[in-house]
C-alpha cells in the first residue's frame, strides 16, 4: 500500500490500480484532480478544510462510478446522488476500492466550550494507516502507522505526544500541518519523532511526497 501525503489532511492511499483519497479538503488546491484520480473518497467530518463539497459534488457528477463514505453531518449536500454517498458512524466496517475499513469515533475535539463539536470519525484502513479526523483518536486496536494532526485551533503539542504514547504505533507521520511554518513543522518533528518523549518514527512528508506502508 502506497501513502501519499497532500495538503493539510488529505491522504491518497494506493493499492494495485485503485486510489482512496481521504478528506479532500478546500486548503488542498489540486482536490478536484485527486477526486477525478480516486475510486472511492472517505469524509472524517464537515469542516471546510476536511470536505470541499463543490468539488466533490462536481465528481460524483462527472464520474457515476465514485463512491463517498462519511458521516451523516457531513454528507448533507450530496444526498442527490443516492446509494453512492454512504453515512456510517463507528462500528461500522465495509470494504471500498479494495481497501478494508474501520469506522472509530464520534466527535471533534474540543476547541472551546462555547463552540459546538460536530460529528468526527477516524477511518482504519487495511488494518494499518489510522486517520482520526479532527480528534485524538485512540482506539482498541493496533496501529501501524498513525496520522498525527499537529496543527489547528483544538490542538496543543502536549496532547499530540500523548496521544502518540497512547496508541503506540510502529511510526507517525505528520499531517494537518497547514497552520505551521516551516520551522513550525520541524518543530513539531523534535518533539513527536524517534529522539523525542514519543519514542516513535516520524516522518515529515511534503505535499505530493509518498511512503510504502
Amino acid at each position: 500500500m502506497r501513502l501519499t501525503k497532500h495538503t493539510h489532511a488529505t491522504v491518497t492511499l494506493s493499492k494495485g490500480d485503485a486510489t482512496l483519497l481521504i478528506d479532500p479538503g478546500a486548503f488542498t488546491s489540486d482536490a478536484a484532480e485527486l477526486i477525478a484520480a480516486a475510486e472511492a473518497i472517505l469524509i472524517t467530518h464537515e469542516h471546510f478544510d476536511h470536505i470541499d463539497v463543490d468539488a466533490v459534488r462536481a465528481g460524483l457528477q462527472a464520474r457515476p462510478e465514485l463512491h463517498i463514505h462519511g458521516p451523516e453531518s457531513a454528507l448533507g449536500a450530496l444526498t442527490q446522488f443516492g446509494d453512492r454517498v454512504h453515512a456510517v458512524a463507528a462500528g461500522d466496517r465495509f470494504t471500498t476500492a479494495g481497501f478494508d475499513v474501520r469506522v472509530f469515533g464520534e466527535q471533534h475535539a474540543m476547541i472551546h466550550p462555547e463552540i459546538p463539536c460536530v460529528h468526527n470519525i477516524g477511518y482504519l484502513i487495511d488494518s494499518a494507516v489510522l486517520h482520526p479526523g479532527d480528534a485524538y483518536l485512540v482506539i482498541d486496536e493496533p496501529v501501524d502507522t498513525l496520522l498525527v494532526p499537529t496543527s489547528g485551533p483544538w490542538t496543543t503539542m502536549g496532547d499530540a505526544i500523548e496521544y502518540v504514547r497512547s496508541v503506540k504505533p510502529r511510526q507517525s507521520i505528520q499531517i494537518h500541518d497547514v497552520m505551521l511554518s516551516e520551522v513550525g513543522i520541524r518543530s513539531a518533528g523534535m518533539f513527536l519523532g524517534q529522539d523525542s518523549l514519543t519514542q516513535t518514527t516520524l516522518l515529515t512528508l511534503e505535499p505530493g511526497e509518498s511512503v510504502t506502508i
